[in-house]
């Protein structure tokens, strides 16, 4: 009878059971349903019209003898995973028996003691966990907007299903990290399948299931050591496809902000492998047009690397001005915010290999139009220890922006901006006169240059213009 129904359910049925091969024909004479608390009633005898729960008895009301097979009868229960976003109306009853189940189950997992789970237990919640998770509803809660989400549009992103999920990814964050969780026994199930899934999850609008899985995907991380060479090979390639494929994903803060957990950690020397994740992946990831959605997260990373391995500074230093936007001042200026904190952990030795195309782009960032940038620039001669890399390499920087600086000390239409750079000027002028006197000779100079070849031409091309017009006039009077 039961597979006779089984075999006329609709192609969209409103809810999925997920089996695991226990569920039994149910009883009508029995108040509780089927083993696992389910009984699926048929309107006609053609559709399945729904799937009802029954209420199973409180954890707390039964004996402890029987308290794990009771747990496990509603994680069974809790596999029925409802569509909330084709049929919101729909099994109001069962999803609201279900929520309860859920949040019992939780309260159970966080007071169970000192004993460990048995293996049963962590499969039939892995089981649950999948169906919940990993389900066709669901799934059709991922991204479908290309590279940002608007702030203003977000309330619509978000996962209807939620009531049920965040529950989930509760129970699932206290599973990963209770103490009562045998991790051997735990990685058969939360196995590189599991995790593969759980990675792609990430792609979801709704910001509060991202911000679950980061937590999540932290503690398995920790927990799970066996693991850890997979997930980093899955989040290379993830990135992988967002850079030089889709340009779409939007979970990329959140990835940055486990793998810059995870880049703490390394240990030292870095691997040549961490090394090659820098230049092969976060570097690049500075030209994507969406990193304002993660640039602090990105930056964070970058910096760590080096922190840890000072001379890494000048690869990252280039890998910068590679990628610095030309026409974007919004993007210039969060480059210019990462470039001062990479320059506060760079050495001295590290900064003379790459300051000449440096100190070139910085005089391009002080002659912008666009006063919030050429502010910004101006703003690194108040570190101290760019300061300090400034002084000691003068006589190479100083020639390079000297000319920016003049120039916007005469011309720049924003006062703040000329106000900021007389102060430079000033302290340049106190650290080495001699050098900033032959520095404003040579600038002078190359005025007066610039000025006499402008006026010659201006003479060249009205000596042409006069003779073009004598040959127009003799050849009409002919």
């Amino acid at each position: 009878m039961f597979k006779q129904i089984l075999g006329k359910l609709p192609k969209k049925p409103s809810a999925k059971f997920w089996d695991n091969g226990e569920s039994q024909t149910p009883d009508n004479n029995n108040s509780q349903g089927d083993e696992s608390g389910l009984t699926h009633r048929s309107s006609n005898g053609d559709n399945l019209d729904c799937v009802s729960l029954e209420v199973l008895p409180r954890l707390r009301d039964v004996s402890v003898s029987e308290k794990q097979e009771l747990f496990l009868k509603k994680l069974r229960l809790c596999c029925v995973v409802f569509d909330f976003a084709a049929e919101p109306q729909q099994n109001l009853k069962e999803k609201e028996i279900k929520r309860q189940t859920l949040l019992e189950v939780v309260d159970y997992v966080i007071s169970s003691g000192n004993g460990k789970f048995p293996e049963q237990v962590i499969q039939e919640a892995t089981k649950m966990i999948s169906a919940n998770l990993f389900s066709n509803p669901h799934q059709q809660c991922k991204n479908k907007t290309p590279e940002a989400i608007d702030v203003e549009e977000e309330e619509g992103s978000l996962n209807p299903s939620w009531p049920h999920l965040q529950i989930v990814y509760e129970f699932l964050l206290r599973i990963v990290a209770s103490p009562n969780t045998d991790a051997k026994i735990s990685k058969k199930y939360i196995d590189h399948t599991f995790v593969l899934k759980l990675l792609d999850l990430f792609d979801s609008e709704d910001p509060r299931e991202r911000e679950y899985l980061k937590t999540i995907l932290h503690r398995i991380y920790g927990r799970f050591m066996v693991h850890r060479p997979f997930i980093r090979k899955t989040m290379n390639n993830i990135l992988y496809d967002f850079i030089f494929e889709t340009g779409k994903h939007s979970g990329i803060a959140e990835f940055l902000e486990v793998l810059g957990s995870i880049i703490n950690g390394f240990a030292l020397p870095l691997k040549e492998e961490h090394k090659l994740f820098l230049t092969r992946v976060l570097i690049p990831l500075h030209k994507l047009k969406c990193l304002p959605n993660y640039h602090q997260q990105l930056s964070y990373c970058v910096i760590q690397f080096v922190e840890k391995d000072c001379k890494l500074a000048d690869t990252v230093i280039r890998g910068l001005l590679k990628y610095w936007p030309v026409t974007n001042s919004s993007k210039e200026i969060m480059f210019l915010n990462e470039l001062e904190e990479i320059l506060e952990a760079t050495q001295s030795t590290e900064f003379e290999r790459c300051m000449i195309p440096l100190s070139r782009q910085i005089a391009q960032c002080l002659s912008s139009s666009h006063f919030q940038v050429a502010e910004r620039a101006l703003y690194l001669w108040n570190n101290d220890h760019v300061s300090d890399l400034v002084r000691q390499n003068s006589r190479i920087i100083l020639p390079i922006v000297f000319p920016a600086l003049e120039k916007n000390g005469s011309s720049h239409w924003n006062q703040a901006v000329k106000n900021l750079t007389e102060n430079v000027l000033k302290v340049l002028s106190d650290t080495n006169p001699d050098l900033f006197e032959e520095c404003l000779r040579k600038f002078q100079e190359d005025q007066q240059k610039a000025e006499d070849t402008k006026k010659k031409n201006g003479e060249t091309w009205r000596q042409l213009e006069e003779i073009v017009a004598s040959k127009g006039d003799a050849s009409m009077a002919k």
